[in-house]
């Protein structure tokens, strides 16, 4: 065998060694059908089809690859954002390690969370023993500032009501009468992840906020959602603020839970919006969120606390934070300063600097329904065509907003809306109706090698690539880093295109 102790390889090169190559054949021919070659050249080619297309648009029952995850796992996300707090997930122990595991491989950090661990004799009883133990072996194990719980699939089928076991559990002992245990129903059967990430975030405040009389303030609440470049965005929107001279407190910051040092520290907990400073956001004179579809919920209970509230759609590109700042300088007397007026105009000048490469670009984007929305609307500012805007977890209203999006440029002619639809189907769209960029997580990896199309990743998750979510996107410095990505990618595509000496290399520029 090629693989020993002296020599190891790494799995590609061991995969190609003669020995893997014939035990991988005689797997596929034995038990993977084994249909011939030109067979399945064949019906893959018919998979690219109009015809196909069509039967593929038409099916109503079944979702393949759908572009989101479910919603506790955006309930995890929102609960990390707070100061000391574990994620307690009622439900199975499997469910709570793919929210985990989902979150560790996207930002390369540990993600706490932990589970009731119920299995098929709390499915047929119910889960209220398991809630009374876990929550004392959480509080005792782990010690956190807060457990903040959320619900799966099993406990929401058989309808295990949190409020009344949280009680209950508090009644025997489990966790101190003041102790606080936020809690949100997040059924994995429906929404998506920015749904439960709404829930949970309405549920944390309601636990701080309920009871307690508002004393107005001047102090701006910022509402990030689930972001996967949240590291490095939630410190932009600081700087930013910092710049204005703003007071801000951001509703869930998981900037530094998701960027610990390597300093020989573990640090189970690390940062987070601190609770006493959770309990004073009751008092600011607005709450902004910066995804609207990550937040209606909790803007709701918000505004029905008496403060402002305004919606933003994940701030990246030039009008996009222009609006925000401007929201901010309005609700503040704040006037925007200069250094960020700077940044802006840098902004520009580098969109100006390579417009003739962006100019008439046609691209697919796939993702949540505030990302597709920000991220087609930078395209149209750098003149190229948003062809196809997919979101699994957007609606009808979704829909109509990008239209009206698309309607206010040139650029948006022809360009395409789908809602509900899933990555099987984005396939088929970008197989009739070609593109030449796709923008979207790590699972437009499979489309691109497919279809040959470049992908470029801006969302989560990114599970292939390194450290993107160190560097923003929101903000005009943002702007610039997703500017650069863009361009990478279709740089890279054009060398690609010209790398044959004395063929094509006619075109393989040192200088563009």
């Amino acid at each position: 065998m090629p693989q020993s102790a002296d020599k190891v390889l790494d799995h590609a090169p061991l995969f190609r060694e003669p020995e893997y190559k014939e035990m991988l054949e005689n797997k596929r021919v034995r038990y993977e059908c084994g249909h011939p070659e030109h067979l399945v050249t064949e019906i893959g080619d018919w998979t690219k089809s109009w015809d196909y297309r069509e039967k593929n648009l038409a099916r109503e029952a079944l979702t393949i690859n759908p572009a989101k995850a479910c919603q506790p796992l955006g309930a995890v996300f929102a609960a990390q954002g707070y100061e000391g707090t574990m994620p307690f997930v009622h439900g199975s122990q499997g469910c709570v390690a793919y929210f985990r595991s989902h979150l560790s491989r996207h930002f390369k950090e540990p993600s706490s969370a932990v589970s009731s661990s119920m299995t098929e004799d709390a499915a047929v009883f119910g889960g209220l023993a398991n809630m009374i133990e876990g929550l004392s072996n959480t509080k005792a194990l782990y010690n956190p500032a807060m457990i903040a719980v959320s619900t799966t699939c099993m406990a929401e089928v058989i309808g295990d009501d949190l409020n009344s076991f949280i009680r209950q559990s508090r009644e025997k002992g489990s966790v101190p009468e003041d102790y606080n245990v936020p809690f949100a129903h997040t059924p994995s059967f429906v929404g998506s992840h920015v749904d439960g990430y709404d829930n949970m975030q309405k549920g944390i405040l309601t636990n701080f906020w309920e009871g307690q009389e508002r004393v107005p303030g001047e102090g701006i609440n910022i509402i990030p959602g689930f972001d996967g470049y949240a590291v490095a965005n939630n410190r932009e929107l600081k700087r930013m603020m910092g710049l204005m001279g703003v007071s801000t407190t951001l509703l869930g910051d998981v900037s530094d839970v998701y960027d610990t040092p390597s300093d020989g520290e573990f640090r189970m907990f690390a940062g987070g919006t601190g609770l006493e400073e959770t309990r004073a956001a009751l008092n600011a004179r607005a709450t902004l969120s910066m995804q609207e579809y990550c937040s209606p919920k909790t803007l709701d209970y918000v505004a029905g606390k008496g403060q402002e509230v305004a919606a933003f759609h994940y701030p990246m590109g030039v009008q996009a934070t222009d609006e925000l700042l401007m929201k901010i300088s309005a609700l503040t007397g704040k006037p925007v300063p200069d250094a960020l007026k700077l940044e802006r105009g840098r902004l520009i000048d580098a969109m100006a600097d390579s417009q003739a490469y962006l100019h008439g670009k046609s691209v697919a984007v796939f993702g949540d329904p505030d990302f597709v929305y920000a991220m087609a609307r930078f395209l149209l500012e750098v003149g190229a065509e948003p062809k196809h805007c997919l979101a699994t977890n957007g609606g009808k209203a979704w829909a109509e907003k990008m239209e009206a999006l698309f309607a206010t440029s040139p650029f948006g002619t022809g360009c395409n809306v789908w809602a509900g639809k899933d990555l099987w189907h984005l396939r088929s769209i970008m197989a009739t109706e070609p593109v030449e960029l796709l923008v979207g997580s790590s699972y437009g990896k499979y489309l691109s090698r497919d279809l040959g199309v470049p992908l470029v990743r801006l969302t989560f998750p990114i599970f292939d690539r390194h450290h993107h979510h160190r560097f923003p996107a929101w903000g005009y410095q943002g702007g610039l880093n997703v500017l650069v990505k863009l361009l990478d990618v279709i740089f890279d595509k054009l060398d690609s295109d010209s790398d044959t000496a004395g063929v094509t290399d006619i075109s393989f520029d040192l200088t563009r």
